[in-house]
């Protein structure tokens, strides 16, 4: 399904950025880790890659995007790719911030005007993930995007899941899109499939690692009622992850 009188096609695209740092083997987290902390490597080049493949699309949420750290050289991260990538609106949510030198944050960009922006801390052992909320178009119908980083630990992201269950649960047109770290059919998903409208993916794009991706752990989890086609994964520059993305028929009225 295409544009119609009740229906308008986005394009979403959810992508682990990395924070712009190269990792293209496993043996890179190890002889490559001075470039999590410090200014060095082409990240400027890598966001400059990751903001042409994300200006194709209309909503894009951004995982381990920095907010501007030593390691980024103090850049905002999702700010400079709003503005390469020719996106009016734009918003993040730091998580996490070890003594300025490396920062983390879930982002947003949009070529929609959302009508209201929050952001949750998530539960967890380790404190440092978060949820960020946009909503677009008015009343209860209106479309919500989520945007969410999940822990490594299942007990983590099972009261994680939870949490973000339970903020979308009276939401009709919700998509939920992020690093889940785990595969759409774990038993701790079960809980968004329960208690929200969301629907697990028709089939599994596997997305991590990015040199050989075998597993399926990034997701764009989209409401029942809405249509979903031509999910692909395609690289975010060198991250370790593949970026995922996803036309969505998204009701007008959700868009008013």
């Amino acid at each position: 399904m295409i544009d119609s009188p009740a229906t308008r096609r986005l394009r979403v695209l959810s992508a682990n950025i990395q924070a712009g740092s190269s990792t293209r083997r496993y043996s890179d987290y190890v002889t490559r880790s001075w470039s999590h902390a410090l200014p060095a490597g082409n990240k400027r080049g890598s966001l400059d890659v990751i903001a042409q493949l994300a200006g194709e699309h209309d909503i894009v949420g951004l995982q381990e995007a920095d907010p501007g750290s030593l390691r980024s050289g103090f850049t905002n991260q999702t700010h400079y790719l709003a503005e390469r990538a020719g996106f009016d609106y734009w918003t993040h949510q730091p998580n996490r911030n070890v003594a300025r030198v490396a920062g983390s944050a879930n982002g947003l960009l949009s070529k929609l005007e959302p009508v209201e922006v929050t952001d949750h801390a998530l539960p967890g052992r380790i404190s440092g993930r978060g949820v960020l909320l946009a909503r677009f178009g008015d009343g209860r119908e209106g479309l919500t995007v989520a945007v969410a980083h999940l822990s490594l630990g299942a007990t983590s992201r099972r009261s994680q899941l939870s949490f973000i269950a339970e903020l979308l649960s009276d939401h009709p047109h919700a998509v939920l899109m992020g690093d889940f770290n785990c595969v759409p059919d774990t038993p701790e998903m079960e809980v968004l499939y329960r208690h929200t409208r969301l629907r697990p993916p028709q089939f599994s794009v596997p997305t991590f690692p990015s040199w050989r991706p075998q597993r399926a752990i990034d997701h764009i989890l989209v409401s029942a009622d809405m249509a979903t086609a031509d999910a692909r994964a395609m690289p975010a520059a060198n991250s370790d992850h593949l970026a995922l993305a996803m036309n969505i028929d998204v009701p007008a009225i959700a868009l008013r």
